[in-house]
């Protein structure tokens, strides 16, 4: 978490300076996006909450759409990480949506996506934005780290 914190501060700075808040939906990355905010002195003035929606349960008590909005749409793609951002930001009524949603490993997902494989956006003010990013490493920890560090990397370029 430490190498996430310098990021997380930048971030939450912006957030507090412009008196504008996030919620975050994150999966593979468990949790290390919303614990690196919330690290951050003051984090109760830009954080307003998040979830990790790791299987299709929590997915339908977190994010719950409609069958015409997720129709056509799996989980693990740039589609998924774009209306899960949606969602969590008209749930919680934050300026940013945040997401994340991928295969950390040690193997791929049930999806054909390799272990290292994610896809996370952002939606705000600025419309939506999303990427998708393969490390190459089935290094569980290591994907879980540089999956929550591109998600605050996406936030921090919408941000500027």
């Amino acid at each position: 978490m430490d190498s996430l914190l310098p990021l997380a501060q930048k971030v939450g700075e912006k957030l507090k300076a412009r008196k504008e808040t996030v919620g975050v939906s994150e999966s593979s990355a468990g949790g290390l996006v919303s614990a690196v905010l919330l690290a951050v002195p003051g984090a109760s003035a830009y954080f307003m909450g998040g979830a990790v929606v790791y299987t299709r349960p929590a997915g339908e008590a977190f994010l719950t759409a409609s069958p015409d909005r997720r129709k056509g749409i799996r989980s693990s793609s740039e589609p998924w990480a774009t209306l899960a951002a949606e969602l969590v930001r008209e749930r919680l009524n934050t300026t940013w949506g945040l997401a994340e949603t991928g295969a950390s490993g040690p193997t791929g997902n049930s999806y054909g996506d390799p272990a290292g494989h994610t896809c996370v956006a952002v939606v705000g003010p600025k419309g939506k934005i999303s990427r998708t990013l393969r490390t190459g490493s089935n290094d569980r920890v290591a994907n879980m780290r540089a999956f929550a560090a591109e998600a605050l990397k996406l936030l921090d370029e919408q941000l500027a």
